[in-house]
Parts: structure tokens; C-alpha cells; sequence
């Protein structure tokens, strides 16, 4: 299954892509910078910010600054990933920030439930942006 995150919420993403992992099937996600966490910017900013900060650089939890890789993250806080098969789903679920070169003109799926139309605010950014303010590379 080939995820389109454009445009979607990261919460509901993740909730999905989290059942179907569980359930043996491999999901691939591509566009994870132009996924959207709801909210006003500056507040998610600072508070990813903050989470990054709170951290001892030598010693962990080592706070990830790519979209690919904050995506992955809040997937992984939705399986069971201490146990064996929280392990295993969370290795069948890979993250791409735009549209690699293999999947160059597949057909992507997306998640209605989880799209952004369905907010009552506009209140909200995107991974991109999050991670920029992060400091990760372009």
C-alpha cells in the first residue's frame, strides 16, 4: 500500500498506517513533509522545539529533525513496539520525504477520514515547516 500524506493529519495517518502494519501489510508513505499537524504553528513549533531541547545530546531520547523521521515516530507511539510484533510492523512501514524515483507514477492512496477538509479551523502546519524550524537539512 502506497500512502499520499498531502494534506492529511498526522494523528489519523498514524492510526491507520499503525492497523494496517499490525496486520502484516507492508505501507509505504511519501509526501511526509506535507503532512499536516493541527494546531497553531507557533505553538507546534515550540513545542517540538522544546521536546528536541529537553533532551541530554549524548545520552537520549535522541529527538529525530526530518519529516520522514518525525512521521515514523509518532507511527511508532501507536504500535506495541516493545514486543515482537510491534517490532515487526514497525519495519514494514517506510517514510519518504516527496515521491522517490521507483514510485514515479504508481497510484497512491489516501485517507479521506484523515484529510484536513475535515477541520473546523485553519489552524495548522505542515512537517516541512516543523522541521525546518527544527534545523534539518533541505
Amino acid at each position: 500500500m502506497i500512502l499520499d500524506a498531502k494534506d492529511l493529519i498526522v494523528g489519523r495517518l498514524a492510526t491507520v498506517v499503525a492497523k494496517k502494519a499490525l496486520l502484516g501489510e507492508e505501507v509505504i508513505i511519501v509526501n511526509a513533509d506535507k503532512a499536516i499537524i493541527t494546531g497553531k504553528p507557533t505553538v507546534v513549533k515550540a513545542k517540538f522545539k522544546q521536546s528536541r531541547n529537553r533532551t541530554v545530546p549524548l545520552k537520549g531520547p535522541y529527538i529525530h529533525r526530518g519529516a520522514d523521521r518525525l512521521l515514523r515516530r509518532k507511527i511508532r507511539g501507536m504500535l506495541p513496539y516493545k514486543q515482537e510484533k510491534g517490532r515487526k510492523a514497525f519495519e514494514r512501514i517506510k517514510c519518504y520525504i516527496g515521491i522517490p524515483p521507483e514510485f514515479e507514477g504508481k497510484n497512491f492512496e489516501t485517507i479521506e477520514e484523515a484529510n484536513v477538509k475535515k477541520l473546523p479551523n485553519t489552524h495548522f502546519t505542515t512537517l516541512g515547516e516543523v522541521s525546518k524550524h527544527l534545523g534539518a537539512k533541505q
